[in-house]
């Protein structure tokens, strides 16, 4: 069984989801996460997990929507984690590259999430695009305030954020970016990762990966992903989901 990590099935329409959901489920993906972007997505992506018996949700704010409310306080986050369909906070992080809101204020909210974190025992899912440095700085700095579960999402990064990470305890889920024609540093990196620390994910309905490239991503295709990192770590394609399913039980707890 493979699960997709990370996507976001609230871009999909209440007409969509049916057959979106079932072609993942014939391809062999047992469970997805839906990842929240806004706070007040909550309530819809916990009615969503309610109603099927293999989809999980997390709460949070992405960093392009961090500057559209007051960050929020840390105890407003971890008191919506409440909930058994909730199983990590986020998505939250940096994102230098898009710049959609001020850098001062997605770093508070990056910090108030790490702070929830810790403070609910939940993962963290973390974006980072164009951000290396001061993403390191931040877990870093955190971290010195106590440990906290966290995984980086959609890894395209530099071997050096990937080392900082892993270091401080933390996961690295690839997405359909690894399977890019240009992504050979990418897959060097990922054919590195310790084995305990990997998870695939999709992203969706971004990044799909070849040969659906240019597409809508969805689920289903989280299994192009898994056969190319299996390939780069020389691993069948079966030993690779039942991994990436073992790590997954691990981090997100709530799940087991």
């Amino acid at each position: 069984m493979l699960i997709d990590s990370h996507c976001h099935l609230d871009h999909f329409s209440a007409a969509e989801l049916p057959a979106l959901l079932a072609r993942a489920r014939a391809a062999g993906v047992g469970e997805m996460v839906s990842i929240a972007t806004r706070l007040a997505q909550t309530p819809d992506l916990i009615g969503l997990t309610e109603s099927e018996a293999d989809l999980w949700c997390t709460i949070g704010v992405h960093p392009h929507q961090a500057a559209e409310r007051p960050v929020p306080a840390v105890a407003e986050i971890a008191a919506l984690t409440a909930h058994p369909r909730v199983i990590g906070i986020g998505e939250s992080g940096l994102d230098y590259f898009y710049d959609k809101a001020p850098r001062d204020i997605q770093q508070a909210s990056f910090r108030a999430h790490i702070q929830a974190a810790r403070a609910s025992g939940l993962p963290l899912c973390i974006h980072a695009r164009d951000a290396d440095e001061d993403i390191a700085r931040i877990l870093q700095e955190e971290y010195q305030d106590g440990g906290f579960a966290f995984l980086l999402h959609c890894f395209s990064s530099s071997r050096t954020l990937a080392e900082a990470a892993l270091a401080l305890g933390g996961y690295i889920s690839f997405s359909g970016i690894l399977t890019f024609p240009k992504s050979q540093d990418l897959r060097a990196i990922a054919a590195d990762i310790p084995a305990e620390r990997l998870l695939v994910e999709t992203d969706a309905p971004y990044l799909a990966p070849v040969p659906h490239r240019g597409k809508r991503n969805e689920p289903s295709f989280v299994t192009h992903t898994a056969g190319v990192l299996a390939e780069v770590r020389g691993m069948t394609t079966a030993a690779l989901a039942a991994l990436t399913t073992e790590n997954f039980r691990r981090l997100f707890r709530k799940t087991a």
